[in-house]
């Protein structure tokens, strides 16, 4: 199938890429919405003007489209951003967010598209184990227990693994946050021509949530 992946630049979407090229697919587009705030229903918002350097460092071409944050709204702008890429599919990466999977399927329902959904009820655990081994991911988000700032720029390894299951032990935090607890940056994939570097970035604490902001970032050899 010919794909346009929705991208946000953090490790889900981005790995149900590598897995739409595994599995024999072809990622022709790239889509992002970008919520007009932080309190997005559907989309993640930390650094998502990323996205077009994603989209250079990949060679895929991208459609980027702003989103009021309307809790209805944003569903028909992500229609309209799907409307201007003439594709078979759709690429999310979606793993446990029935809200999300069932929005989106009902509008590839509408538009005439199949949703592929590669990570969908993969075990979590697993499933970061599998994308350390190929993705650079970096925590660029937190909103949970336990969370403080010391937990921004990590990447994930062993360790951040470990310490997230540790947190689902006590505030049941989700491991992959599929609730909201965090949001991740890829800084280079198996797919990445180029890896993207982070020259300048800025940590915003606002009581029991932060986020690590990338002012200034470039494309690197790999």
């Amino acid at each position: 199938m010919k794909l346009a992946a929705l991208i946000s630049g953090g490790k889900d979407s981005s790995f149900a890429i590598y897995r739409a090229t595994q599995e024999g697919h072809v990622v022709t587009d790239m889509v992002t919405i970008v919520p007009k705030n932080e309190d997005s229903f559907m989309f993640h918002s930390a650094n998502t003007h990323l996205t077009h350097l994603i989209s250079e460092a990949c060679g895929i071409p991208l459609t980027s489209a702003p989103s009021s944050g309307e809790k209805e709204k944003e569903l028909e702008d992500l229609k309209e951003a799907l409307c201007r890429v003439k594709v078979d599919g759709v690429a999310v990466g979606a793993i446990a967010s029935e809200y999300q999977a069932s929005r989106v399927q009902r509008i590839c329902d509408e538009l005439g598209l199949t949703m592929y959904a590669p990570l969908w009820h993969k075990e979590p655990e697993a499933l970061l184990r599998e994308m350390i081994k190929l993705m650079d991911v970096r925590m660029v988000k937190v909103a949970a227990g336990g969370m403080d700032e010391s937990w921004l720029g990590r990447k994930f390894d062993d360790r951040l693994i470990s310490d997230l299951m540790e947190l689902n032990r006590k505030y049941r935090v989700h491991i992959a946050g599929e609730g909201g607890e965090y949001e991740t940056l890829v800084l280079d994939a198996p797919y990445y021509r180029k890896r993207i570097n982070l020259l300048e970035t800025e940590v915003v604490w606002m009581r029991d949530c932060g986020v690590m902001k990338v002012i200034r970032a470039e494309l690197g050899e790999k």
